[in-house]
């Protein structure tokens, strides 16, 4: 059988391994036996075991890859490129690929980006028999977000009056009201705003009485208001703004992409798919047969946690005095590289300025060449995107807890979606999200055995803090800060 070949190639690669990953032969015959029985499969890792499952899925590809789809993105695709697939011709293995958005006229791997899988689902290029191999499909529903957006600038508006000269006095007046309107209630330099509600319906009216328009209004008026956030990015500097669409939930305005095929989902332990939801209310992930959890040894050493009671609120006007306090406390003393997590980018820049101005150059905004007992000040997503690239960790310092913040124009959308639904939308989408963020991101402190440091009031003053305590299991609370 496939799983069994698949094990037995694994186990002569894995010879040439220094440290092979614990869970590589189990993985293997998972894919083995999902790829010869063509069901679907979800695989869920622990945080941390990012880029290590590649031997245990390619493996058994490099046997059958016959209707196979590899979806990777950008960071994946390279490592895909630059580092496994030499890494398999080393071990004797060759593993033919296809790019592109036409199916491979033979039995290659068919390697599509997210935008590819979009365009692929949308003019129906896919087979019954095609199955869809996700790895980190809890970026999933981000990737295809970002895939589906929908962006119109000036230019735009530009091209489309010069398509119906006889139109352009009416769009022009529309374009001006519109601007006046974002422009008013705008009191920073660059923001984003949502957009009025009235602006697509007063643009339908008009250009369905032009008849065909060019791209991309095309598309604009062909989607679901209902199903898509709508916001405008502003720049008073320029006095221009641009129109930006994205999808509530990407896997249903792409009804039945994973429901109609065979697919084989990685994802991280504990972090469910961006979920469809379907009238009524009710909600599915991604109708799963098989659901399988590898289970991590690393999370066995308690995190030393420093989280003290009645800090003040993120809203509060002595948090960001208090958020300078505390840093200045917790990074005296520290040998080793120390990072603070903070996505609130004017109260991140005034932190990394006060703490520079204490410790001198060793404090660096968003870096990836700290000193030995450097300081970094960054954001949730550069952290994620960053962290593999930095030297072992001996201090994480969250600021603020990754929750959402509601003057986003898409989480606000969502939120709003939800509410109409009569979903508790912050216990069914923010928190949840905030935990997903979460886990992966103390993953680090976990091997290098470092010192977790939350100041955000509300994990101890809000109910639901104790699920972020919970998510942090097991740990040992730091009563003092004392020098190790």
């Amino acid at each position: 059988m496939l799983e069994v070949q698949a094990h037995q190639q694994l186990k002569q690669l894995l010879h040439l391994e220094e440290m092979p990953w614990e869970h590589h032969l189990t993985l293997s015959r998972l894919i083995g036996r999902s790829l010869r029985r063509q069901d679907r499969t979800r695989i869920r890792l622990s945080a941390g075991e990012r880029d290590r499952w590649w031997l245990g899925l390619l493996v058994p590809l490099c046997l059958k890859s016959q209707d196979c789809v590899l979806v990777l993105d950008e960071r994946q695709r390279q490592r895909f490129l630059h580092v496994e697939l030499p890494r398999l011709r080393q071990g004797g293995l060759r593993l033919a690929c296809w790019s592109g958005s036409t199916a491979p006229p033979g039995s290659q791997l068919w390697l599509l980006s997210p935008a590819e899988l979009v365009n692929v689902h949308r003019r129906r290029g896919f087979k019954p028999s095609h199955q869809l191999i996700i790895p980190e499909a809890e970026s999933l529903a981000q990737h295809l977000r970002e895939a589906m957006e929908l962006s119109i600038e000036t230019q735009d508006w530009d091209r489309l009056r010069q398509a119906y000269p006889t139109a352009g006095p009416a769009l022009l007046d529309l374009h001006e009201r519109l601007s006046r309107q974002l422009f008013a209630a705008s009191s920073r330099s660059t923001c984003d705003l949502p957009m009025p509600g009235s602006a697509l319906v007063s643009l339908r009216d008009l250009i369905g009485l032009l008849g065909a328009a060019p791209e991309p209004w095309t598309e604009l008026l062909t989607l679901q208001p209902s199903q898509w956030a709508s916001w405008a990015h502003l720049d008073q500097h320029l006095l221009q703004w641009t129109w930006t669409l994205q999808p509530l939930e990407p896997l249903q305005t792409l009804h039945g992409l994973l429901e109609q095929h065979p697919s084989i989902l990685l994802q991280t332990d504990g972090v469910s798919l961006e979920r469809i939801r379907r009238t009524g209310g009710k909600s599915t992930e991604t109708g799963a047969v098989v659901d399988i959890q590898l289970h991590d040894r690393m999370r066995t050493e308690p995190l030393r946690l420093f989280a003290p009671r009645r800090q003040p609120l993120p809203n509060t006007a002595i948090y960001a005095e208090h958020l300078l306090d505390q840093c200045r406390r917790l990074i005296l003393g520290r040998r080793g590289l120390t990072v603070v997590l903070l996505d609130d980018p004017g109260l991140r820049q005034k932190l990394t300025t006060e703490l520079a101005g204490e410790f001198g150059s060793r404090v660096i905004h968003q870096d990836t060449a700290p000193d030995v007992n450097g300081v970094i000040c960054c954001g949730w997503s550069w952290w994620m995107d960053h962290q593999n690239q930095l030297p072992a960790l001996d201090q994480l310092i969250i600021a603020l807890l990754p929750v959402s913040s509601l003057e986003d124009p898409l989480t606000a959308a969502r939120v709003e979606s939800l509410k109409q639904l009569g979903q508790d939308w912050f216990r069914d989408l923010l928190l949840p999200e905030a935990l997903a963020k979460l886990v992966p991101a103390i993953t680090p402190l976990r091997q290098s055995g470092g010192r977790l440091a939350i100041l955000d009031g509300r994990v101890r003053a809000r109910s639901w803090g104790k699920q972020v305590l919970r998510a942090l299991e097991p740990w040992s609370p730091l009563q003092r800060l004392l020098p190790d």
